[in-house]
C-alpha cells in the first residue's frame, strides 16, 4: 500500500520520488541495486540545493543540439530512467526524434519485457532491446548487449543514470556520449562528452524544451555550439557553484 504523503509536506517531491521508486521495485521494473544508486543520486541533489544549476542549463542546451544534429539519436533506457521518466523520454524521443532502446545491467527476459511494456503504456510507439544481438567491444556484461539498429549503429547516444564503463566504451567507438549523472566526480559524468549534473526529472524536460527552441536554428549554428563546448570546464564550474552553496550554509565551519 502506497503512502500517503501530504503535498504541504517540505519533502513532497523526494517522497513521492521515492514512492515511485519503491512501487517500481515491486512490480519488477526496478532492480533492487537501483534503490542504492537513487539513494546515492539524492544526497549529491542535495548539495545542488534540488534545482537546476545554470551549469546544468547550458549543458541542456548543448545536448540538444547534439541531439539534433544526430543521424541516428538513441536514448538508452534502464529501470530507473523509465519509473521515474517514462513520460519524459518518450515526448523527447518523438521530438528530436530518436529511438528508444531499453538497456540493463540485470538483464532477464521478463524484465526486458516490462520495461517496453511500460514505455508503451505512456505512448511509446516502439522500445528496441529485446532483440539485443550485438554486442559493445569490451564490455562483458549484460549493458554491452544491444540492438544493431538501436545503440550499436547510433551516433548519438543520450544514457541517463549511467555506469562509467559503458560510456566509455560507447565513445571508443567514436559515438557523442550526453550524459545526467547527479555526481560529476563519476566516471560516467568525467567520461561523457555532454554532461548534465542535474536531477533526471528536471534534466529531461529541460532537454525537451530545448530541443523545440533549436530546431529554428540552422545546423552550422548547432554545430558551433558543439565545438565551443567544453565538458570538463562545466564540470569544473560546477563544483565551484556546490563549494559556494555549501559555503553559505555554514558547510565548511
Amino acid at each position: 500500500m502506497e503512502t500517503l504523503i501530504p503535498k504541504n509536506h517540505p519533502r513532497y517531491h523526494s517522497l513521492m520520488t521515492r514512492e515511485k521508486m519503491s512501487t517500481g521495485l515491486k512490480k519488477g521494473l526496478v532492480h533492487e541495486t537501483g534503490l542504492i544508486a537513487h539513494g546515492r543520486g539524492e544526497a549529491f541533489d542535495y548539495l545542488l540545493g534540488e534545482e537546476t544549476s545554470p551549469f546544468a542549463e547550458q549543458a541542456a542546451v548543448v545536448a540538444a543540439a547534439a541531439l539534433l544534429l544526430a543521424q541516428h539519436p538513441v536514448i538508452s533506457l534502464n529501470g530507473n530512467v523509465v519509473v521515474l521518466s517514462a513520460n519524459d523520454c518518450v515526448r523527447l524521443s518523438e521530438a528530436i526524434p530518436s529511438v528508444l532502446e531499453v538497456n540493463l545491467f540485470h538483464r532477464t527476459e521478463h524484465r526486458l519485457r516490462l520495461l517496453i511494456e511500460e514505455m508503451k503504456s505512456h505512448g511509446a510507439s516502439e522500445v528496441l532491446g529485446f532483440n539485443a544481438k550485438k554486442r559493445i567491444p569490451g564490455l562483458s556484461h549484460d549493458r554491452g548487449i544491444c540492438e544493431e539498429n538501436g545503440i550499436y549503429t547510433a551516433d548519438v547516444v543520450l544514457v541517463p543514470l549511467e555506469d562509467g564503463d559503458r560510456c566509455l566504451a560507447l565513445k571508443k567507438m567514436n559515438k557523442t556520449v550526453i550524459t545526467i549523472d547527479l555526481n560529476p566526480l563519476s566516471r560516467t559524468a568525467q567520461t561523457a562528452d555532454i554532461t548534465l549534473v542535474d536531477n533526471v526529472t528536471r534534466a529531461l524536460p529541460r532537454i525537451f524544451f530545448h530541443v523545440n527552441t533549436l530546431k529554428q536554428k540552422n545546423q552550422e549554428e548547432l554545430k558551433r555550439m558543439m565545438i565551443e563546448w567544453d565538458n570538463q570546464k562545466n564540470l569544473h564550474q560546477t563544483l565551484v557553484y556546490v563549494s559556494k552553496k555549501l559555503n553559505s550554509m555554514g558547510g565548511y565551519r
